[in-house]
């Protein structure tokens, strides 16, 4: 019923809001004069403040523009000015092929003129930092993989392919950071569509907002937000890849669209992947039969195995008069993961698994310039899917995969529990241009879970009811000026209603945040940035509920309440026209009030969420880049965050609590990582090109237990591994075939304490990507 009411809800307001198209717009193709694409080149209209850059495959695409007479104007370093004259008309697409014609004065290097989408991104106000995901396509990287490069995060998994992860943004993890595909909410996908199972080759780019989150993400992210942008630039293409490696893992991918003349558009993507997770573990073993214990004892994984298929299927269509976008679709997926150990390794299974698929209808429209100056989205996708945990198998299991007799409880808790995490999410956004300098935006999100269950096992067993309603109403006011300064005010209103018992009680929660955030350019070059925000979060309904895994729920947790403030810079300089250089570099200051954190419940089996009175962070991240033409890149980045308790009272103590100023536990505070990578080309036959890789990633060690409870704080050891790849393009890049190597010193590396991640491994993956421009 809700579902139905959501895509209702969604199709409604589009049905109001169709109207005649103000613009149109221009795409095109360069291609050089022996057939290769003209990369790099700016392509402006004269009249209008309008521009794009041809990308690797020459093509470009200019958006809003006005109807009537324009001349394109395409310059760049090593070929000659083209001018090329369009007629535009609304809600039309007006195609263009040119050829650009090489120079007297070309240079071995071409200068990029124009800035990417990457780059626009990274200049704007807010503080975010936008990862170029087709740099990485060649290789087996998920969406955490990449991530774990950024300056300022960190990605900590508690295995191998498909186990449970958990993201820091400068010191801020799990809820406290929220996730989007295309602006639309994650909530609620289910456990075959996580950062850390989707491939890289479904991004086009990632966009990491660090403290103040922009409201056309509206959510109650306490810290940041990850926003994943999927490729939208070809309406005619093929992407296909597959990948094999060490612990019998494979991945494959398979991304495609298809668009008519008409408008018509079919968008399909598809992955798998597959791992035994077989790598070899140093664990404290016994022999459950003789009880022969050996410390530091080197066995096999036997029980991890993990697969998960996903299917995005969508159709509609594109560039009408009503509609830049409008699609229809269908989400399904289904994962299978079997549970070798709890919260730390000291617990070993055999035979628990958990199962579980996702069906979510999904419906999605834009318009840009619904009215001159009103751009609208509407977004809508409802779960349908269901998850089962399984724990049937009465014995006990050791880390030699033997096994005896353990009464009727289970290797756990005996259980069949079928349930469905019902969650539905419907998005609306606004942004009206006043004029050049002057908008304003509204959005409004609303979600909702329902999570109900049965145990054929257990059909006696009460099942309290587990709801909760969520509503994100965001307002915001921006003034700029372009390349010059800019700042924008927002507002967010949070209603969070939680069903907390048995007997349907409910409770209702209403929060009021508010930010600022600004920019200013110095020069063309040098640009700073700042913000502050008073923000709210809600617990989530898995940290309310639980996820009948590892984690358990905790039904009393309180709001969270973060006052924010960032600083950063962003400065481009060069030796000379060869030798270029960039800084990136943010501060941040952060208090916040009944801070959630993950703690080990009693019995450290399982994970349970906690608030503390108040948590105070302060840190810095920074990245240095450097490139030498086209054939050096290197970079390294650098991240301090320092998480201090100052909750005063501590239950169970009088007076002052013990670790009252200590800093937070299980956190990682200072890390980084390092790369280079050289790329040659022409290898072997013009359009060849060869690129060697590396990359090195540090987490210094920290405390797993407070630092001033003495012998009983542990410590998680100092990790430090290093990665090659090297990757070979035939065609510009039309086949592909990539080798890597990770962890290639073996070393023992650790997210969480005690649960180990794979050791060295090897992979290859092959890539074929075809696209055909509209003509």
């Amino acid at each position: 019923m809700q579902s139905r009411q959501i895509l209702l809800m969604a199709l409604l307001c589009v049905c109001g809001i169709f109207a005649q198209a103000q613009t149109g717009s221009v795409r095109g193709t360069i291609l050089d004069k022996t057939g290769e694409p003209a990369i790099g080149l700016m392509v402006k209209i004269q009249d209008l403040s309008l521009g794009a850059v041809t990308d690797h495959a020459g093509a470009f695409v200019v958006e809003k523009v006005t109807p009537g007479k324009h001349t394109l104007l395409v310059t760049g370093i090593g070929f000659q000015p083209i001018q090329h004259t369009i007629h535009v008309t609304a809600g039309s697409e007006v195609v263009v092929s040119l050829t650009a014609e090489s120079s007297s004065t070309e240079l071995e290097e071409v200068m990029v003129m124009g800035r990417s989408e990457v780059q626009e991104t990274n200049r704007q106000a807010y503080n975010v930092t936008a990862v170029d995901a087709k740099q990485l396509y060649n290789t087996t990287l998920d969406l955490a993989g990449a991530l774990d490069r950024v300056a300022g995060v960190r990605v900590r998994e508690s295995g191998g392919v498909g186990s449970s992860f958990n993201l820091s943004l400068n010191g801020f993890s799990g809820n406290h950071v929220r996730f989007f595909i295309d602006g639309i909410p994650m909530d609620g996908f289910g456990s075959s569509f996580q950062i850390n199972n989707i491939p890289i080759n479904s991004a086009d780019r990632i966009e990491v907002y660090k403290g103040v989150v922009p409201i056309s993400l509206a959510s109650d992210a306490l810290g940041g937000a990850i926003n994943i942008i999927t490729n939208d630039r070809y309406r005619n293409y093929v992407d296909v890849s597959y990948s094999y490696g060490s612990f019998n893992t494979h991945r494959s991918v398979i991304n495609a669209a298809a668009t008519s003349e008409r408008g018509l558009q079919v968008q399909l993507s598809a992955y798998q992947n597959y791992s035994d997770n077989d790598y070899k573990v140093k664990v404290d073993a016994a022999d459950i039969w003789t009880g022969a214990y050996t410390p530091g004892a080197w066995v096999r994984r036997f029980h991890d195995k993990y697969h998960n298929e996903a299917l995005i299927a969508q159709v509609g269509v594109v560039k009408k008069k009503y509609a830049d976008k409008l699609l229809v679709g269908i989400t399904l997926g289904r994962n299978y993961k079997e549970i070798q150990t709890g919260a730390r390794m000291v617990s070993v299974f055999g035979g628990w698994h958990r199962r579980g698929d996702v069906v979510t209808p999904t419906f999605k429209y834009r318009k840009q310039d619904l009215i001159k100056g009103l751009d609208v989205t509407l977004n809508a996708n409802y779960n349908l899917g269901s998850e089962q945990n399984i724990d049937t198998m009465n014995v006990r299991y050791d880390w030699y995969g033997n096994s005896k007799p353990n009464g009727t409880s289970g290797e756990r808790s005996r259980s069949l529990y079928k349930y469905k995490n019902n969650t539905g999410v419907a998005t609306a956004m606004a942004s009206y241009r006043i004029n050049e300098r002057h908008s304003v935006a509204m959005s409004d999100v609303f979600n909702t879970f329902d999570r109900k269950g049965s145990d054929k096992l257990n059909p006696d067993a009460t099942n309290p009811p587990s709801k909760t309603q969520k509503n994100v109403l965001g307002l915001s006011y921006a003034y700029s000026k372009e390349d010059a300064f800019g700042i924008t005010f927002i507002s967010k209103f949070i209603t969070q209603k939680n069903v907390i018992s048995a007997q349907e009680a409910s409770a209702t929660t209403d929060k009021l945040g508010y930010g600022v955030v600004g920019t200013y350019f110095f020069s063309s070059s040098l640009q700073v940035k700042a913000s502050y925000e008073l923000t709210n979060r809600m617990p989530e309904a898995q940290e309310i509920f639980g996820d009948v895994e590892n984690f358990e729920g905790n039904p009393n947790l309180l709001p969270e309440q973060s006052d924010n403030i960032n600083v950063g810079l962003a400065y481009t300089f060069a030796i000379d026209a060869d030798n270029k250089f960039l800084l990136n570099a943010n501060g941040v200051y952060r208090y916040s009030r009944n801070f959630i954190y993950n703690r080990l419940n009693n019995n450290q089996s399982r994970l349970i969420p906690d608030n503390r009175e108040g948590v105070r962070t302060y840190g810095g991240d920074a990245e240095l880049r450097y490139s030498h033409k086209r054939l050096v890149s290197a970079g390294a980045t650098l991240t301090y965050q320092y998480l201090q308790n100052m909750q005063k009272i501590e239950p169970g103590y009088t007076g002052v609590s013990p670790v009252y100023l200590d800093q937070m536990p299980n956190i990682p505070y200072l890390f980084g990582n390092a790369d280079v990578s050289v790329s040659l080309r022409d290898v072997g036959a013009k359009g060849n090109n060869l690129s060697v890789g590396y990359n090195m990633l540090y987490v210094h060690a920290f405390y797993l237990y407070w630092p001033s409870r003495g012998s009983d704080k542990l410590d998680i050891p100092q990790q430090l591994s290093h990665d090659v790849n090297l990757v070979y393009s035939l065609k510009q890049g039309r086949y592909n075939v990539g080798l890597e190597a990770r962890n290639i010193t073996d070393v023992l590396l650790y997210d969480n304490f005690s649960l180990q991640k794979p050791g060295r491994g090897f992979y290859i993956n092959v890539r074929a990507f075809f696209h055909k421009n509209n003509t």
